[in-house]
């Protein structure tokens, strides 16, 4: 399929908005924030970016309906007068509009603020082993134009460089609004913080090759790299995001009598009706998205993305969520990695015979494993195999999760709602909204 809505190349697109790139404050440093549906302002002119990112995030969550400058004065913890100033500025750039009046509760009506969401574009790409899917999103995260075709990753970089160049031509509009960057989500191991690809299992042609480097000088775009699995986390994230967005025409009622403090979040499965089990509630933030969650990718491999926190955790050295290499069968049939009995080689075989459902009851031991270390509020599914049989791998995860739960509240079980591609292209947002990449 290639339905991209553009054809020229990926150069002399940028125009990233100044001050937003690098605000620089990571997950560790708003998990207090959070916890109360808020993120704290600084009053002080020169953390001008980092506020005007807490305000975008804020209004990026609430979706159309918006937020009026009260509330987001109360969940920055910035003066009514730093928030007029900065929706005054994020309005001349284009990035706020006004989404309408609240109801009125006895004074003047509210004016409520959203974000415009055309105003600026993201490029995702997934490079798998078999194909590449490329996607532009706007500021909500939804898709405008998608190009997918396949790739042989095996036949090494330089030719896959090649793939990427021609997908983001594809879907780029030469027309449309600027874009912030390029996030491209590949297998790993690779070092997220140089862009470095690491030893593939079964692919050591990539091993040291600085993909993102080389996608840069050829697109003239900031390139972020990361692993499939941390790129799905994200999309799960988003779709979340979506699916938490106020009605747009109920707007008026939603913000007449908000709560300025009120934590953002209701207990339901990311981006999907289909839900298994019944995690703890309010587990949502003031930029949206679940708190704690891991992302099970099953498609040429298996891997996992943790969302903990309010952001993607890679560990100190990006190898976190290996998930697929983790030993169930002792002296089990040899794995690709080296090891034997791993989930992904038992996993594989399984789909190889046919066999979705034992396939999905060895994820789920596995997943149960996760849950039981991480204590996670949700257990998210994606990949082309879990496409195939989407309500045999929610069930049948979730029956183990169930019969193995030490505690009586287990985590909720659903599709992830979104693909590798759309989390790659949000990781690319992120710098906007004062996330980390």
């Amino acid at each position: 399929m290639n339905s991209g809505s553009g054809s020229g190349g990926g150069r002399g697109n940028s125009g990233a908005v100044s001050g937003h790139g690098g605000s620089g404050h990571g997950t560790g440093g708003r998990k207090d924030a959070y916890a109360y549906g808020r993120r704290n302002g600084v009053n002080l002119p020169a953390l001008r970016g980092h506020n005007d990112a807490l305000v975008l995030d804020l209004l990026r969550g609430a979706g159309p309906a918006g937020l009026g400058r009260t509330e987001l004065a109360a969940r920055t913890g910035l003066t009514p007068q730093a928030v007029s100033k900065i929706t005054a500025r994020l309005g001349a750039d284009g990035l706020v509009a006004e989404a309408g009046r609240a109801a009125s509760t006895g004074g003047k009506p509210r004016t409520l603020l959203r974000l415009v969401p055309d105003v600026r574009h993201a490029v995702g790409v997934h490079l798998d082993r078999d194909e590449l899917r490329a996607v532009r999103v706007d500021l909500a995260g939804r898709v405008v134009a998608e190009s997918e075709g396949p790739l042989d990753f095996r036949a090494g970089p330089e030719e896959a460089v090649e793939a990427v160049v021609r997908a983001v031509a594809r879907v780029v509009d030469p027309s449309g609004p600027p874009l912030l960057g390029v996030g491209v989500a590949a297998p790993g191991p690779l070092d997220h913080r140089v862009g470095v690809m690491g030893r593939v299992t079964g692919f050591p042609s990539w091993k040291g090759f600085p993909l993102r480097g080389v996608l840069e000088g050829r697109l003239g775009l900031p390139v972020l790299l990361d692993k499939d699995t941390n790129a799905g986390a994200a999309a799960a994230a988003g779709a979340w995001l979506r699916a938490t967005w106020p009605d747009a025409d109920a707007e008026a009622d939603i913000n007449a009598d908000a709560d300025a403090d009120a934590e953002v979040g209701a207990d339901v499965g990311a981006g999907s009706g289909t839900g298994v089990g019944a995690g703890p509630g309010g587990d949502g933030h003031a930029g949206g998205g679940p708190r704690t969650c891991v992302y099970l990718h099953v498609g040429t491999g298996l891997g996992a993305g943790l969302w903990l926190g309010g952001g993607v955790y890679r560990g100190v050295r990006s190898a976190a969520g290996e998930f697929g290499h983790q030993v169930l069968l002792l002296d089990g049939p040899p794995c690709r990695c080296g090891a034997r009995g791993c989930v992904e080689v038992l996993c594989l075989e399984a789909v190889n015979r046919g066999d979705l459902a034992g396939a999905a009851r060895i994820v789920g031991e596995a997943a149960a494993n996760l849950v039981a270390l991480l204590d996670v509020d949700r257990v998210l599914l994606g990949g082309r195999v879990v496409a195939a049989a989407p309500d045999v791998f929610v069930a049948r995860v979730g029956a183990v999760l169930a019969a193995r739960r030490l505690d009586p509240a287990r985590p909720v079980v659903a599709l992830a709602g979104a693909g590798v591609a759309e989390g790659a292209a949000e990781m690319a947002l992120a710098p906007l909204f004062g996330h980390a990449g």
